[in-house]
């Protein structure tokens, strides 16, 4: 039992490292490529972040384990909301004045509806990827454009104040950390993947639970820390921008990655328990997302959500008892 749980440690700490570094060395490879820094920033904070649960997904799949990629996934959704979007409006009120993210909150509830419909069936088929994989292209293609279109929005002054420095390494450097950070990222992923399918044999919990508590948990940790850091800085649309789009890349991406590699039944807990809280966290956000007025989420809103996700992670460590219902 040991061993399983020291390669699970390791892979999240080789994960936690290899994330920031691989966004770091991707976003300086592009602004050696001259692509504009907004363009770089949106990227990043919207996409970036879940580098690390994109590699989990791949490793899972791969290793016929899907139920542990699904619930990391919609693990990760839950943890944006209920705990990091929640612990950072603790330090300070977080406000949303971005155009950009107004729009993108809707799309992030039309990407839960359509993964509802979808898995409606208990199934995640390659046919439900392709229409997953789709929406995440076309999404995309909106995220570039962006930049032309709103250059003078909150979030935009945010980005390019942020990105606005030229390059501090060599082409060649930025070409080797991002190159290490993915080799590290790849190991990580596969120790992580290995030690929670062994951990989660060995004490009988299913793999989906495992990825909604434990690797969900683990794999959050680099985004609440830039949550925490933009939050002290007054960049509260980057906050949001890293949760709306760590979100949606999960819910596209992630999932329908998972479903091409590896099409899967889907666990009838996934629907009646965990599928509910994902769309409830979701529209909560919506609502606060498009609510008139300065103020987004304080401090009261922020305790409604972690208690709500403090519950619902109770209700799920419940369930990790074996016998209890995975």
């Amino acid at each position: 039992m040991l061993l399983p749980i020291a390669a699970l440690l390791a892979g999240l700490l080789m994960l936690a490292w290899s994330g920031e570094q691989f966004v770091q060395g991707a976003r300086a490879l592009a602004r050696h490529g001259r692509m504009p820094p907004l363009l770089v920033g949106l990227v990043v904070v919207g996409f970036g972040h879940s580098v690390p649960e994109l590699a989990v997904a791949i490793w899972s799949a791969w290793l016929e384990r899907p139920g542990l990629a699904l619930g990391n996934a919609w693990g990760a959704h839950i943890v944006n909301i209920g705990l990091i979007l929640a612990v950072t409006a603790l330090l300070a009120p977080v406000r949303l004045r971005s155009q950009v993210l107004r729009r993108e909150a809707p799309m992030l509830l039309a990407a839960t509806a359509l993964t509802a419909v979808l898995v409606a069936d208990s199934t995640l088929s390659r046919a439900d990827a392709f229409v997953l994989l789709a929406a995440m292209g076309a999404l995309l293609v909106w995220t570039v454009r962006q930049p032309r279109r709103h250059a003078d929005d909150a979030l935009a002054r945010e980005i390019a104040a942020d990105d606005a420095p030229a390059p501090t390494r060599s082409l060649g450097a930025a070409l080797l950390q991002s190159l290490v950070a993915a080799a590290v990222l790849a190991g990580g992923s596969a120790l992580l993947v290995w030690g929670t399918a062994a951990a989660a044999w060995l004490l009988g919990i299913s793999d989906l639970a495992m990825g909604l508590s434990v690797i969900a948990l683990g794999c959050a940790l680099p985004e609440l820390a830039a949550c925490v850091a933009a939050a002290r800085q007054g960049d509260d649309d980057v906050v949001l921008g890293t949760v709306l789009g760590a979100a949606l890349f999960n819910l596209l991406a992630v999932v329908g990655l998972t479903a091409a590699i590896a099409p899967a039944d889907i666990e009838p807990q996934a629907l009646t328990r965990d599928l509910p809280v994902l769309a409830g966290m979701t529209l909560a956000l919506f609502v606060l997302a498009r609510r008139r007025g300065e103020g987004l989420l304080r401090r009261p809103e922020a305790l409604t959500l972690l208690f709500a996700y403090g519950a619902y992670l109770a209700w799920l460590l419940a369930t990790l008892v074996p016998g209890g219902g995975t």
